[in-house]
């Protein structure tokens, strides 16, 4: 099998990608936009300007992690194919690439580890990101500007240490300032969104898991996903696969259509007074 430099296979067919996410969707719960915890509106929860204010917030951060709009469609007309990006941004990480083309008729997936280096850190050795490695991957995938990546939100757990935090902190960092200088869209997605988009939510659940719903999304793909340390390739694809049926389903609800909503509610609740 030909292999990149990065060791990973040099775009696998995908096998009926589509067929394959949408059963998920019947199943799950309905999602709101990345960042969003709760399972619907908490106007009830929220005065009506408090939610204006998160949803203008909102609608700041994410312009903030894109040099382009949001609502803008930088691909180019005559362009053959489109590209999801998903992305695990720990240490054992990945990078995952989708490629589709304009009728979803044809798909390919790339996976790449996360580059990284020895650092000693005290009297310890340590992994670090290597920012070197990961700019010039991003630019290997020639992948067309304004292009969507989904990211999992760093979120450290008390039992990681300080050691863990830092590392989480910067390698979430690292990656959102390269993507966002290399003209990417970026979207952070909390990990139980997409966990529970692929019912793998529930406490019992492992990482194992994770490798085997990856494997039969991506069969061409599943030698690369069968040590337990593969677990980061599997989720990074798992990211990905994720955004498209976000893209997809439209169910990725922007804070324009948020606000919409909040100004229908404020004139429902004028009516009734």
């Amino acid at each position: 099998m030909a292999t990149t430099v990065y060791g990973q296979a040099s775009l696998p067919q995908m096998h009926s990608l589509f067929s394959k996410v949408r059963p998920f969707l019947s199943h799950s719960p309905s999602f709101t936009a990345p960042f969003t915890r709760r399972r619907s509106f908490p106007f009830s929860a929220l005065p009506t300007t408090k939610a204006i204010d998160a949803a203008l917030m909102k609608e700041k951060w994410l312009d903030s992690l894109s040099l382009t709009s949001q609502d803008e469609d930088t691909t180019p007309e005559n362009a053959e194919s489109s590209c999801i990006i998903g992305i695990d941004p720990d240490l054992s990480g990945a990078l995952a690439l989708l490629k589709f083309d304009h009728l979803g008729s044809s798909s390919f997936a790339q996976v790449y580890d996360t580059p990284h280096i020895p650092v000693l850190v005290g009297k310890r050795v340590r992994k670090r990101l290597d920012a070197k490695s990961i700019v010039q991957l991003i630019q290997s995938l020639d992948v067309p500007s304004g292009s969507r990546v989904y990211i999992e939100q760093s979120n450290p757990f008390p039992k990681d240490g300080k050691q863990g935090w830092y590392s989480g902190g910067f390698g979430y960092g690292l990656w959102i300032g390269t993507l966002v200088a290399s003209g990417f869209c970026v979207i952070p997605v909390s990990a139980s969104l997409w966990k529970r988009h692929f019912q793998l939510a529930s406490g019992s659940c492992t990482k194992d898991d994770s490798r085997r719903v990856a494997a039969e999304l991506f069969p061409s793909l599943s030698s690369q996903l069968k040590r337990k340390k593969d677990h980061g390739r599997a989720e990074a694809l798992l990211i990905a696969a994720y955004g498209e049926a976000l893209k997809t389903e439209k169910l990725l609800i922007q804070p324009k259509e948020l606000l919409s909503q909040v100004n229908y509610l404020e004139n429902q609740l004028v009516e009734v007074k």
